[in-house]
């Protein structure tokens, strides 16, 4: 009987083990968390994640004098020369985090996958433009090591001399546009180009241009050759090849979704560019700006008392907080500071519009910087008319209702014909970045226009006329602070007086 059912318990112990071990690899396997991702989607998402996010309007927007609020607290920054780190860590936090994570774990996946050769490629140029937005923003930054948490499981990336990082990008967008090759696979699904080569290789070349022209103050001759190699290559030829983000209801504008939401009553166009606008009788005054009437609270601009008209436009001047700025009300006769002109919501900011990074209207803007110092051949008039005409048509994707007739255009040019200065070449550049912060505030302090008076805001953060740059974030002052002192130890106090390399006096 003991031995039955010894027998028995062993063949119920073997039927048991031989059924485990015939399932063991189903029952452990997860069916339900992925194990890898489409690299299409991941470096969708990094091209998404380059849409500014709203720490422009409280600094870049605010110092060139095109945008700017009252008010302080959590919004206080270029509105009153005042250091505000949780406003300055918006672009380190959204660009870190998404933008050169995706684009790290992308070229360290394909790197050597020959088959995803071109995104690879393209990966590496959405990386370059984001690199350059923030060490413009900052000076020396993590560069060779960033983005490296999850390939190398570096956790404290050091920071790198913002010259050794311009010279790495601009290497970097020339092998990648060199690189990218129309008979290779087809990457089907990207969204800013839909996979044409062609208008990658324009994008590439532009941003090229762009770095080098950002190099003029500081070193001359890498600039002149870095434009020149662009410029041979071939850079954007028209508003189909603008490096734009096209938001919709799910994926919303980050300033439009800030303006429409709980700041609507709180930003207002500057005096100095509306000035700028009406004083040359610019129609694309008529498709940014718009007064509410009137208006004595938020609640009051409504669309009853909304003008577009550009004699109504009243911009609000610099160097105000919420107890000076009635004074600033009186002066203009009006009835409240909302009634001081803002960036239209419903056209130009509203939360489905793109947002422009690198467009034609400004790459043909550097062409005629670059054709003045005989760098490059072509006309400077010619390319400062393309720059100007391609913004003013840009209006129209905006919104219908923004958009300029094509007489109305050409009236402008007639009366404002280019008179071969570099000051209006600059000064159209600081119109057609407008609403991009990064690249406005970067050609301000590059060649010095437009010549802006400074805030006169008293109690300033800063002891000379402008920010120079934005301070690094509390968050890595706190776990990176190795890293963060040897980066000021060369480069300059983590403060907005520190000039970044090539920003020289």
């Amino acid at each position: 009987m003991k031995n039955m059912k010894y027998l028995l318990f062993c063949s119920v112990v073997l039927l048991f083990t031989t059924s485990c071990e015939k399932d063991f690899e189903d029952i452990n396997t997860n069916k339900v968390d992925p194990t890898s991702v489409d690299p299409v989607s991941l470096f969708n998402n990094a091209l998404i994640g380059t849409s500014f996010a709203t720490g422009q309007l409280k600094y870049d927007a605010a110092i060139v004098q095109q945008i700017v609020t009252p008010n302080s607290g959590i919004l206080t920054g270029g509105n009153h020369n005042q250091d505000n780190r949780f406003a300055s860590a918006e672009v380190w936090d959204d660009y870190y985090e998404t933008v050169i994570k995706h684009t790290g774990d992308l070229i360290s996946t394909l790197n050597e996958r020959p088959e995803h050769s071109n995104l690879y490629n393209m990966t590496r140029i959405i990386q370059a433009y984001a690199f350059m937005v923030l060490t413009d923003s900052y000076g020396d930054i993590p560069y060779f090591d960033a983005g490296a948490g999850f390939s190398s499981q570096i956790l404290l990336p050091k920071y790198d001399a913002q010259s050794e990082i311009y010279k790495d990008l601009i290497n970097q967008v020339k092998d990648a546009v060199s690189s990218l090759n129309s008979s290779a696979e087809e990457v089907d699904g990207e969204i800013l180009y839909s996979g044409d080569i062609n208008k990658w290789k324009r994008l590439g070349n532009s941003l090229l241009l762009r770095l080098g022209m950002h190099l003029t103050k500081v070193d001359n001759s890498l600039a002149m050759q870095t434009v020149q190699d662009a410029f041979a290559n071939g850079v954007m030829q028209a508003n189909v090849d603008n490096y734009v983000i096209r938001h919709d209801n799910n994926f919303t504008n980050p300033i439009g979704n800030f303006l429409n939401g709980s700041e609507a009553n709180n930003f207002y166009l500057v005096d100095t560019f509306v000035n700028f606008l009406a004083d040359t009788n610019d129609p694309r005054l008529t498709s940014i700006a718009v007064r509410y009437v009137g208006a004595k609270s938020g609640t009051e601009q409504t669309e009853d008392n909304a003008s577009i008209e550009p004699d109504e436009q009243i911009g609000m001047p610099m160097g105000h907080d919420n107890s000076s700025i009635g004074q600033a009300v009186s002066e203009a006769g009006i009835e409240s500071f909302y009634a001081f002109s803002q960036v239209d919501r419903t056209r130009m900011v509203k939360i489905n519009a793109p947002m422009y990074l690198i467009t034609y209207a400004q790459t043909s803007l550097l062409l005629a910087e670059a054709a003045t110092y005989g760098w490059i051949s072509g006309s400077s008039s010619t390319y400062f008319e393309n720059g100007v005409r391609a913004h003013m048509e840009l209006m129209a994707e905006y919104d219908e209702d923004a958009a300029i007739a094509s007489d109305e255009i050409d009236q402008y040019l007639m009366e404002n014909p280019f008179n071969g200065s570099l000051e209006q070449i600059y000064n159209q550049y600081w119109v057609v970045s407008f609403l991009n912060g990064p690249e406005a505030y970067a050609n301000f302090r590059r060649t010095g226009f437009p010549q802006l008076v400074p805030n006169p805001y008293p109690g300033q953060d800063i002891t000379g006329d402008f920010i120079r740059r934005v301070t690094y974030p509390s968050s890595e002052l706190a776990v990176n602070k190795e890293n963060v002192d040897e980066a000021v130890a060369r480069m300059g106090p983590d403060n907005l007086d520190t000039r970044v390399w090539w920003d020289k006096e």
